[in-house]
This record gives C-alpha cells, structure tokens and sequence, in this order.
C-alpha cells in the first residue's frame, strides 16, 4: 500500500473511535467525526444501559416531549453504516480501559454526570430528603431507580434550586395528571402522583431572580399550570443597586424580572395546588423525627460582591422554618470517576486540556484519549451545549491524527469487540435488540394515546428484545 492508503482515517486504515456513553454529547461527537471531510472512520458506541440518548429519555421531564424529538437525529446517526451500538455495557466492569486502548485508535468518553452535589448540612440524610435527580429518573423511568420509595403522602414539598432541573420536578409535583397521562412518564410514577396528597411546593433560590438560571418560557410555564396558583413575594423582586445594573446587561433576566413581577401582582384563584417561588434563602438544615425529616430550617440572605466582582449569596443570620415531608435538593451535577481515566476530584471532571484527556501528574495529554460535555466542563448548559462543544474535541482529535500512530493492523478487525463482549456480557444490546425495544414502547404508548410506554426494567428490556 501506499503511505496514503495506510494513514489514519482513509479506506485501507479507517479511524476506528469507540464513544462511551450514549447520549447528547455522544451524540454530536459522533455526528461531527461522520462530517469530517475525508475521513473514513468505524464508530462505536458503549452504552451502560439498555437504552440509547442518555438524559433525554431518562433526564428531559416527561411533559417536555418537544425537546426529546431531537432522538430522530440521534437515531439518523446511529443508522449510519459506520456507527454500531453496544448497549447494557458498563466500562470498568463489562469493558476496561486496557481492553479498549488496543482496539481504538481514539477513545471519547461522553458519560455525563450522574452523581447529585450535596448541600452537607445537618439531617440531609434523613428519610424524606433526596437528590431532585434521583426523582426524575424515578418519574422517568429509569430502571435503577424505578424502585426508589417515593413517599407523596406529604402535603409540602421544599426544592432547594431554581435552575432547570428543580423547575421540572416542581412543575411535575403540581401538574395534572390527566396532562401527564398524555406524556411518556413511567406508569408507576403517573399512578404514584395520581395518588399525591402534595398540594405546596415551594422551591428556594439563594441568590435573587437576577440571578436564576431559569429562562422566561420556564417562567411561564410555571404561571400558566392549570389549576395551580403561582406565588411570589413582590418584597423579594426588589433588587439592590448591584442587581439592577446587572439586569441592564441582560435580556434574559430582564424578562424573567418582568413576568414575575406580573405573577407576584396577579391575584389569587383559590387553586388546588400552589407553587411558591422564594428568593435569597439557603437551607441550614433539615429537622426531623425519628429519622424521617419533617421541616427544613432556612437562612435569608443579601447579596455581596466577591472579589470578582460577582454577586454571591451571604447569610444574614436570619431565620425561618419551613414544615414540610419532603425535601428535593437541585443544587447540581457531578461526574464520577472512571477506572483508568485520569479524573479531577476537585472539579468532578475528567482530566483534559481543551478536550484531550490529560494525566493527573503533569496535564500532558493521554495519547488517543478525549472528552465530551459534563464530563469535560461540568454540567452546564442545555442539551444543544453539548453540540458546540464535541465539535471542538472533535477537531482537537483531528489534528492530532498526523501525530497518532494508531492500533496495529491485527486488532482492527471490528469483529473482536464483539467477541469480547460475548464473553464478557453475552446479553449485550445491539441497534437491532434496541429497535425491537423502540417500536414496542411506541406500539404499546399509542394504545393509550401517549407517545411511548417505557419499559422499566432489566429483565423485561430483554425479554421484550428476545434475549432472555
């Protein structure tokens, strides 16, 4: 062969890249690598779970199915004949890193952050406090979660943030069923909340509506739930000088301001249900009784510049508790480590420099070795985030191609992860096993109007697939 025919990414030697984790950031990586001009290049995917598109299926909320409609993308990409799908295969178990590294030339992890922050205060571990992520992969459907004790005997519920998480599980909590009944919210979950005794759920924000991370469509959305009222204190939409100059700057939160103003001024209905938005406080601690919490203890807060300049939240020594069952804490994501791949434990990232992974001793990039999305700079963004972002691991990956001198030509057969994988995991998902799953959850949704019916667990995924 020539030297041309033998490069990396041409016909005689394609790139062979594996992707762990399938879900948005994956996603757009993989799309970006299928765009690269000239490149011809084997792409495959390492799922943990059964299921394909990560937080979309399990994370975006169930009444939102406008932004789960970006899977038709998704599946476009995994139906090219140069992406295989691997799925219900955990990477540290089923797969390790030595066993990838001699069969890839490029590895991208794209595992999200899964993990919820703490807020380390006392009694957070009492019975009734619980991440918000949890609770929307139990109302998702997800399959290790689908058994998680969700008590909603309670009538008050606390969630601490305001940011787009804390947003769906409270509008969750006080929609109406028969609205969710129209969506793909996991079916013990919709029976669950048709049983709710929850009538109050108030979230915390600790710093002040300038500053919230929601956008004004989330906003309104919150004001216009049918049969729930929206309540805002107007005492807490007054800003201070430093808020005021800071909105100036910012449509976003200039809007937000104006239509909560005008839900703070809008008079009561008498609704079921209410919804009450708090600003500058912070949790100190959950206060319970024989082991089960049963009111959250608050702090009001003031806005001061740090030495950034920034506007950050300080406690006042004033205080309040709030009686309440339950108590959901949004207060952010984390990644978690992953065996072999060097990981920053300060910031709950994997180590990288601009998307190449580095080492933990001296930030020298891992040969062959990337990042992408939450796992690469945090969780933060919305879905679309994350495409911007793998196009520019992507093009990190390019140009270190001239330098890379890929896997040796024994272990390029795409065959031999697959026969690994029947030794490691023999009931591994393929795209075919996933589809078969795909159409029955359509199939089963449209029965009752609703756009899937997903499958909950384990065993049954794979009794669905023909694979037990």
């Amino acid at each position: 062969m020539t030297e041309l025919e033998t490069r990396l990414g041409t016909a005689g030697r394609p790139l062979r890249v594996a992707i762990i984790g399938a879900g948005p950031a994956g996603f757009y990586a993989a799309e970006a690598l299928l765009k690269q001009k000239d490149l011809v290049c084997q792409i495959d995917f390492f799922e943990h779970l059964p299921t394909p598109f990560g937080l979309v299926r399990d994370g975006v909320a169930p009444d939102h199915q406008t932004i789960k409609a970006v899977t038709r993308v998704y599946d476009r990409i995994l139906d090219n004949p140069a992406v295989r799908y691997f799925g219900n295969v955990t990477f540290g178990t089923d797969i390790l890193h030595d066993d990838l590294k001699p069969l890839y030339d490029q590895i991208v992890y794209a595992v999200g952050a899964h993990a919820d922050r703490r807020m380390n205060i006392p009694g957070e571990d009492l019975a009734g406090s619980l991440p918000a992520t949890a609770f929307v992969a139990w109302y998702n459907g997800h399959p290790e979660y689908r058994d998680l004790a969700i008590d909603l005997s309670m009538e008050r519920v606390v969630v601490v943030g305001i940011g787009n998480v804390a947003v769906d599980v409270a509008r969750i909590l006080v929609r109406s069923t028969d609205e969710l009944a129209k969506t793909d919210i996991a079916d013990y979950a919709l029976a669950a909340l048709r049983q709710s005794r929850v009538r109050e759920v108030i979230m915390l924000g600790r710093r002040g509506p300038v500053q919230a991370a929601f956008t004004p469509a989330e906003v309104k959305e919150l004001g216009e739930l049918e049969d729930v009222d929206f309540i805002i204190d107007p005492a807490d939409l007054e800003l201070d000088p430093h808020s005021q100059a800071e909105m100036a700057a910012d449509r976003v939160a200039t809007r937000n301001v104006e239509l909560l103003r005008q839900y703070a001024d809008r008079p009561l209905s008498g609704a079921p249900r209410r919804l009450c938005l708090r600003f500058l406080v912070s949790p100190v601690e959950i206060m319970g009784q024989d082991g089960r919490m049963t009111a959250v203890r608050i702090e009001r807060n003031k806005l001061v510049l740090d030495n950034w300049g920034g506007l950050r939240a300080k406690g006042t020594g004033q205080y309040d508790t709030l009686q309440a069952g339950m108590v959901l804490r949004s207060v952010g994501y984390r990644s978690v480590p992953l065996l072999g791949v060097p990981f920053d434990d300060a910031n709950y990232t994997i180590m990288n420099v601009a998307g190449r992974v580095a080492s933990v001793a001296d930030c020298d990039p891992v040969a062959g070795e990337y990042c992408v999305g939450w796992v690469k700079r945090g969780p933060s963004g919305i879905i679309g985030t994350n495409k911007p972002d793998a196009v520019a691991t992507v093009q990190a990956m390019m140009e270190d191609l001239a330098t890379l001198p890929g896997i040796s030509d024994e272990n390029r057969d795409p065959a031999k992860i697959q026969a690994l994988l029947r030794e490691r995991r023999p009931d591994y998902v393929s795209l075919a096993d996933w589809k078969t799953l795909d159409r029955y959850e359509i199939e089963q949704g449209a029965k009752e109007g609703r756009p899937r019916l997903k499958v909950t667990t384990l065993p049954e995924m794979l009794k669905v697939m023909g694979k037990s």
